[in-house]
């Protein structure tokens, strides 16, 4: 049986200032979010994964899947529970799964992440996560494993206000330790250009759109 992970006491301080910013502006950007030691270990377990563990990402899901590197570029490795240094990491977000629901009743029912590599010169296009009334993602999380990450690496992450925005609202140096969260539906993105390998954890939290506790669509 997996012990059920409990977060520190501030991590619940936390937690509100999430809550707050979701129903405020809908996104949020946090440094040094999550426990150092964490952070250390995820950064220290996604350098030692053998490159063949990795695939190149694509667009779209289930029949409508399709890999176009004029889109993105970047290679990615699903987590799994069964994993004990990844059930740490999904252990971490469950416990934030769980105090966005209480304290926003959001019904968020699961949540799927996977490591993203951005070698050098990678990049992801301008995007929404999610179509109104078309998936179940609500919410979707980025953490970053890039220590010294300056402006002149590249690789930000923009967050623009709407599908007409031409100028983003944000501008996220994926820095070390750094959280953003945002609702999936609200905020059209892209990733730059990285200068540099460009290492991140990308997830999001999901609905349940059917009937008998499956998850639909499945991942």
């Amino acid at each position: 049986m997996n012990t059920i992970y409990t977060p520190p006491v501030d991590t619940e301080a936390l937690f509100d200032r999430i809550a707050d910013a979701l129903t405020t502006t809908g996104y949020c950007i946090y440094p040094q979010a999550l426990p150092v030691t964490l952070t250390e270990a995820l950064r220290d377990y996604l350098l030692r994964l053998d490159d063949e563990e990795f695939r190149r990402a694509g667009i779209g899901r289930d029949q409508e899947h399709q890999l176009n590197r004029s889109v993105r570029s970047d290679k990615i490795r699903w987590l799994t529970p069964a994993n004990p240094r990844e059930a740490l990491y999904l252990e971490w977000m469950e416990a934030l799964r769980l105090g966005i629901n209480r304290r926003l009743m959001m019904g968020l029912f699961d949540y799927e992440c996977h490591f993203a590599r951005y070698p050098e010169g990678a990049f992801y296009r301008r995007h929404l996560d999610a179509f109104q009334g078309r998936t179940n993602r609500v919410l979707s999380t980025v953490f970053y494993l890039n220590p010294g990450w300056t402006e002149a690496d590249g690789g930000e992450l923009l967050i623009y206000a709407d599908e007409q925005s031409r100028e983003p609202v944000e501008r996220v140096l994926p820095s070390y330790g750094t959280l953003v969260v945002f609702l999936s539906d609200r905020f059209p993105h892209e990733v730059l250009p990285a200068g540099r390998e460009r290492l991140s954890l990308t997830g999001w939290y999901r609905i349940n759109n059917s009937l008998g506790g499956q998850v639909d669509p499945p991942r």
